[in-house]
């Protein structure tokens, strides 16, 4: 589903080139693709013989480029471009990405999907050094650790930088004569290279961009590494040898598009596993299966190939609606639904639906579609997740902070299941979740950052850690009290 129905959200999607005669143009296209990482605002640089120019503004893609001039007037061969939404820092035109950097001595482009976890620690730390600082976006304090490095060589600068900056962190970063991607030591956000048959290099958070520029993927950037492209090729280095690969679990479960591959498992493919381990774990007895469009359809496909039920389309999603804001009564808050969501009731009157969703985060939306079936007439409505219990904030790039926004930190399963209205509930394994993606690797948890779902974290905390602590005593405190009432 989108973001605005779901209301669980990946910070943002970068994507560049080096080596076409239309760069700005194939970045379009390219930061097109990556649309559902980050619908706030975007922007583009573009590197004309080693001038930087730049376009951004708020809005979706569309709206930021829609009058062609916009991008005639972004001449060169190579260029970056981000497309954002905001877990650190507002909405305002100074955090949307790439940042252009005008120095005395050289122009640099930056943009970066992502969250620092010590990013508070270094901006008081750089302030207090006499830095400023033009936007609330964390990525600002990349180019303020470079700047102030004494390293002779830029690239010294960089490795330097990288080693203080903490947290999640895809950069992609554009001087006169480079462009420059580097991965956190975790792998927490995807990035991943290609080629076009023109020779051109590309970096994009996910390979479903390479398909629509026609560009073939290459390899996936490694926690730890640098990727260095000129016109001399690619280069791979490295800035630490301390690696883990953690990457974020919800990049296979939501947020990324189904035709991507990261780390050499397909989304889609991942899914439909999700949906079969699902069907494995799931103890009732049901007629027929439905997903909730868009990003749950794989795992009901998977769910009824393993279940030998019928995979029906019970939910129509009006692809043409824009973004319902907040609205003032319950009345009105329903109808915003049902502008996203139609239940098919010649589908579902009178059968025992089992409902695929990907995730339950705050619950308001699996109770609405609890309901949408039960007023189209189905006779049971039994939700099944295609991932664990949500249970712990996020601090590398989803905007989940606060255990009192999930509803499986406040709740036990049965209660949940009665809060949305449900027959039954049923969440797959962790086991099972780490078994479906399926990574190559021997990291821990599979290569993944399950730290939502059982609250182990794969890095240190840094400036969230005293919070996060602070709110799981008080949770306690809350629950005892509930107790004890």
């Amino acid at each position: 589903m989108t973001y605005e129905v779901k209301s669980l959200n990946e910070e943002c999607g970068v994507f560049g080139i080096w080596g076409h005669p239309q760069a700005a143009q194939v970045t379009y296209f390219g930061l097109h693709s990556l649309q559902h990482r980050g619908q706030e605002g975007a922007g583009i640089i573009t590197n004309a013989k080693g001038q930087l120019h730049q376009h951004r503004a708020t809005g979706l893609l569309s709206d930021v480029f829609k009058d062609p001039k916009d991008l005639e007037k972004l001449i060169g061969t190579a260029a970056i471009g981000h497309v954002r939404y905001a877990t650190a820092g507002t909405a305002s035109i100074n955090n949307i990405q790439p940042f252009l950097y005008n120095f005395t001595d050289a122009q640099f482009g930056l943009c970066h999907n992502g969250n620092l976890t010590n990013a508070l620690s270094l901006k008081q730390e750089l302030e207090r050094e006499g830095a400023i600082f033009n936007a609330s976006s964390d990525t600002e304090i990349l180019m303020h650790l470079i700047r102030r490095s004494q390293e002779p060589e830029f690239l010294g600068k960089l490795k330097a930088a990288l080693n203080q900056v903490k947290g999640g962190f895809a950069y992609l970063l554009m001087t006169e004569d480079k462009l420059i991607a580097a991965l956190d030591p975790n792998g927490f956000r995807p990035l991943s290279i290609g080629q076009m048959k023109n020779g051109a290099w590309v970096v994009s958070s996910e390979t479903c961009a390479f398909e629509v520029i026609g560009a073939k993927w290459i390899r996936d950037v490694l926690p730890g590494q640098i990727i260095i492209i000129d016109d001399s090729g690619l280069k791979i280095d490295h800035y630490t040898a301390d690696t883990q690969l953690a990457i974020c679990a919800m990049e296979y479960i939501y947020f990324a598009r189904p035709d991507s591959t990261i780390y050499g498992v397909n989304v889609h493919t991942a899914r439909k596993n999700m949906g079969r381990r699902l069907a494995q774990e799931f103890k009732h007895e049901a007629d027929i299966v439905i997903g909730v469009p868009n990003s749950s359809l794989s795992a009901a496909m998977g769910f009824a190939e393993a279940s030998g039920l019928p995979n029906e389309m019970g939910l129509v999603k009006n692809q043409y609606t824009q973004r319902t804001f907040i609205q003032p009564t319950q009345e009105l808050r329903e109808q915003g639904v049902r502008m996203k969501l139609s239940a098919v009731s010649g589908v579902v009157k009178g059968k025992r639906v089992v409902m695929v969703d990907d995730s339950i985060v705050r619950g308001t939306t699996s109770r609405r579609i609890v309901k949408l079936l039960r007023e189209a007439g189905a006779k049971e409505v039994h939700v099944a997740i295609g991932s664990p219990e949500l249970k712990y904030p996020c601090f590398y790039g989803i905007d989940i902070q606060t255990r009192r926004e999930l509803i499986s930190a406040n709740h036990q399963r049965e209660e949940v299941c009665k809060i949305i209205g449900a027959d039954s509930l049923t969440y797959l394994s962790l086991p099972g979740l780490i078994d479906a993606i399926g990574l190559e690797t021997d990291a821990p948890n599979g290569g993944l950052c399950v730290a939502y779902f059982d609250g182990n974290y794969p890095t240190p905390l840094y400036d969230y850690e005293a919070a996060y602590l602070k709110s799981l005593e008080e949770q306690v405190s809350f629950h005892i009290d509930q107790v004890t009432k």
